[in-house]
């Protein structure tokens, strides 16, 4: 989907920011990266990568796709206050205040996706010394509801969108189950059929006036605010671990008449565990506990 000489800018401008480190510029800012790392109960996601133990019944996945859009951008200072990190405009990545970070390559059973990955954040932030993180899972209200064929990449990827009501997936994990692991008791023999088993998070019940109308609000905003008092540009990873939103839901089975896995939308008996994991209220009941998906490493 991106044009090969913006990758590579792309690239290049990750390298620079990361040869400067955090030292203060003349003009009065610093640099700032932060490091993403996907994995699937503490493995490295890979795609066609087989892992086991997955979800309520410990069955073995092989995932397809792995992206999640990121904003609002935040490191914390020692005394609370919450200053705004300025995203590199590197016409590829990151738009405004938005990132998508990409751990699929288009390659095998990630065909569906595209070549270019994005395991990073980066941007400025004025001199000075930071304690912590913050960041939104999920695209802001003001950039969610629109046309992405026309919007600016990272916006421009249709298979990160659904309609123009409910605006952008901010998360979107898929993958097939294979059944039972072989190494649990009971599970000896051949391996079942392939169940489609996905993660889609984003905004719903949009009303609008139009298909093509973007709406005045959403009844279920579905973004997550993500905070790490204690963290380190310099040494410390966001790990997204989707195993661990994952863990009671049964990815074996499919809510009779709803989409493979949760897509978010009310009334879908396959979201309750995976929306509780994300920290998020659901279908009118409050959210069960903190999310599950990110930690610091």
């Amino acid at each position: 989907m991106h044009r090969p000489f913006l990758l590579a800018t792309s690239l290049a401008l990750s390298a620079l920011l990361a040869a400067c480190a955090s030292a203060p510029t003349a003009s009065g800012t610093q640099p700032v990266t932060l490091n993403f790392a996907a994995e699937v109960l503490g493995q490295p996601f890979q795609c066609g990568q087989r892992y086991t133990g997955i979800g309520s019944t410990g069955s073995t996945v092989t995932p397809s796709d792995f992206r999640f859009y990121v904003s609002e951008v935040h490191l914390l200072t020692a005394g609370g206050e919450a200053v705004p990190v300025q995203l590199a405009q590197d016409g590829v990545w990151q738009f405004q205040n938005v990132a998508l970070l990409d751990f699929e390559n288009g390659a095998g059973v990630c065909r569906n996706g595209t070549t270019g990955m994005n395991t990073q954040v980066r941007g400025t932030v004025p001199a000075g010394s930071y304690t912590g993180v913050r960041f939104t899972l999920g695209v802001p209200f003001a950039l969610n509801h629109g046309d992405p064929t026309v919007a600016p990449s990272p916006l421009n990827s249709t298979a990160m969108f659904w309609n123009w009501q409910g605006g952008y997936k901010f998360l979107k994990f898929d993958t097939t189950s294979s059944g039972l692991s072989p190494e649990k008791p009971g599970a000896a023999g051949p391996q079942g059929p392939t169940t489609r088993y996905s993660v889609h998070l984003g905004s719903t019940v949009c009303a609008a006036a139009s298909r093509t109308s973007a709406p005045s609000a959403c009844q279920n905003p579905n973004r997550v605010v993500v905070a790490f008092p204690d963290f380190d540009p310099g040494r410390h990873t966001v790990v997204a671990d989707i195993g661990r939103v994952l863990a009671q839901a049964n990815v074996d089975v499919n809510a009779p008449q709803t989409s493979p896995g949760c897509m978010s939308f009310p009334g879908d008996a396959d979201c309750p565990p995976v929306m509780g994991a994300l920290g998020l209220p659901f279908d009118g009941q409050p959210a069960a506990g903190l999310q599950q998906l990110f930690s610091r490493r």
